[in-house]
């Protein structure tokens, strides 16, 4: 169920079902049954045109024809607008929208391992705001159906609350991006690394399911009570970006600066190094928490020490 209004809820559900005359008249219904203030509140939930709601409503009274003069014939059977009518698209209007568009978003959209690094917490009224500022005339819904479009979506369960916002955010970001770019085009290896979700080891209940004999499912424990003789499994990736391969240690003891390292050590020796014979640096891109937090020593002391011991 889409987030938003109950009206957004309902014009979401419906629109893609409806032509463009149903669609006039569905809006205008709701304003309708609202009342007064139903015209405003309906535009701002669907993004039509004031005009088109109140035309709608006066096509709901019969009455479409009654303040025109010289009203022009009707469409033909079946058809939904008579022949040239209609608003023309504003891509055709405004040529470069969708190449700006994608521009302002191309850096900053979260979620694709094939880019360098894509990262976004722009919203569609942010993006219309930065494509007014070029020059355009646009709205965030307008925004929103050009991204559908153009094959971006909405994503669900996503992770969006990440506390105090930096105003340099953005930048930050882009500033990562054409680093790691950089590096790529120049044939350099650039990894992401970061710690995969902790499991605990041994007889402990766990997700899904398998084929067994009817009524004798496998014995776990009660409790999810670290063993301590088997410990937890602490796995940590490494992303080879430019490869699009992956590689993954699994420890036994604590997630520290150094089993990070020597995770990125071991992923260096046995594939990096056999693929970037002529590498000069490595690029690494972490989240900058946990064993590999941007506060915590040993984890750069721990990568200063590797390259200098191997000169």
């Amino acid at each position: 169920m889409p987030d938003g209004s109950p009206i957004e809820q309902r014009w979401e559900l419906m629109r893609e079902r409806l032509d463009e005359r149903q669609r006039r008249t569905y809006a205008a219904a709701e304003a309708t049954v609202i009342g007064r203030g139903g015209v405003s509140q309906v535009a701002a939930a669907t993004g039509l045109a004031r005009g088109t709601i109140m035309a709608g409503m006066l096509e709901l009274q019969g009455k479409a024809n009654e303040f025109l003069t010289d009203a022009p014939p009707p469409a033909a059977a079946g058809s939904v607008r008579r022949s040239g009518g209609g608003r023309k698209p504003l891509t055709l209007k405004d040529p470069t929208l969708v190449s700006d568009l994608l521009a302002l978003v191309d850096a900053g959209t979260r979620g694709d391992p094939e880019s360098p690094l894509r990262w976004s917490c722009k919203s569609l009224r942010v993006l219309s705001d930065e494509l007014k500022a070029q020059g355009h005339t646009v709205s965030h819904v307008v925004v929103g159906e050009l991204l559908k479009a153009e094959g971006f979506s909405l994503q669900a369960n996503a992770k969006v609350i990440e506390g105090n916002q930096s105003p340099d955010r953005d930048a930050q970001f882009e500033h990562i991006n054409a680093t790691v770019a950089a590096a790529l085009a120049q044939s350099q290896p650039v990894i992401s690394v970061d710690t995969k979700k902790k499991e605990l080891v041994g007889a402990f209940k766990n997700g899904g399911r398998e084929w067994r004999p009817a009524g004798e499912p496998e014995q776990v424990k009660v409790h999810d009570f670290i063993d301590a003789e088997l410990g937890r499994a602490s796995p940590y990736g490494v992303y080879d970006i430019g490869a699009d391969q992956g590689w993954v240690s699994v420890g036994t003891d604590h997630d520290t600066a150094a089993f990070a390292v020597q995770t990125i050590r071991r992923w260096w020796f046995t594939m990096g190094q056999p693929r970037y014979p002529q590498a000069r640096e490595l690029t690494i891109t972490a989240d900058g928490g946990g064993s590999n937090g941007h506060r915590v020593r040993l984890w750069k002391l721990e990568l200063a020490a590797w390259p200098r011991r191997r000169g």
